[in-house]
């Protein structure tokens, strides 16, 4: 049996400093050590995308990183993001097109939407598509959350729309 790995790292800006099993995954760490289950575990091969989070500002998937990979690093989870209104259109618009039925992929669909939207300032609805083709979403048919991020993608005018819809609801 491994002996424990003393690790040290930030989680939505909060220092960690924890012992970790060698072979524990960082999305298990969140959820069942520090108590962060925003974090969704679906596949466990890195191929849906449910346990997306930002480790040093990059989307990673957490069943692929382990905890100890995160020595040193910045991870932010849904939570943080949240909290700190970084998502705040985002998940406006998902509830105003109705991009969410579960929520099982939400977290992780919102962190790729972020980074993308980060990252390129008008993307197309192509760009979208192909940037949110590794998380999977068994329920919306993806037409619904590619509306949303278009919709924040085209900036303010859009936002306002949608909090004009949310208002008649």
């Amino acid at each position: 049996m491994s002996e424990d790995i003393a690790v040290t790292f930030s989680v939505n800006g909060e220092p960690v400093r924890a012992r970790v099993s060698p072979r524990q995954h960082l999305a298990d760490f969140l959820r069942e050590t520090i108590g962060l289950t925003g974090t969704h575990v679906g596949c466990e091969q890195g191929v849906c995308g449910a346990c997306t989070v930002l480790l040093d500002g990059v989307p990673v998937r957490g069943c692929l990183i382990l905890a100890a990979q995160a020595e040193g690093s910045v991870v932010e989870t849904i939570e943080g993001l949240s909290a700190r209104g970084a998502l705040a259109d985002l998940q406006k618009a998902f509830v105003a097109v109705n991009a969410l039925q579960c929520g099982f992929c939400t977290p992780g669909m919102l962190i790729t939407a972020m980074d993308l939207l980060a990252r390129e300032k008008s993307p197309d609805r192509a760009r979208i598509r192909a940037h949110l083709s590794g998380n999977y979403c068994r329920c919306t048919g993806y037409q619904a959350i590619i509306d949303a991020v278009a919709l924040v993608a085209r900036g303010e005018e859009a936002v306002e729309a949608v909090e004009a819809v949310e208002a008649v609801r």
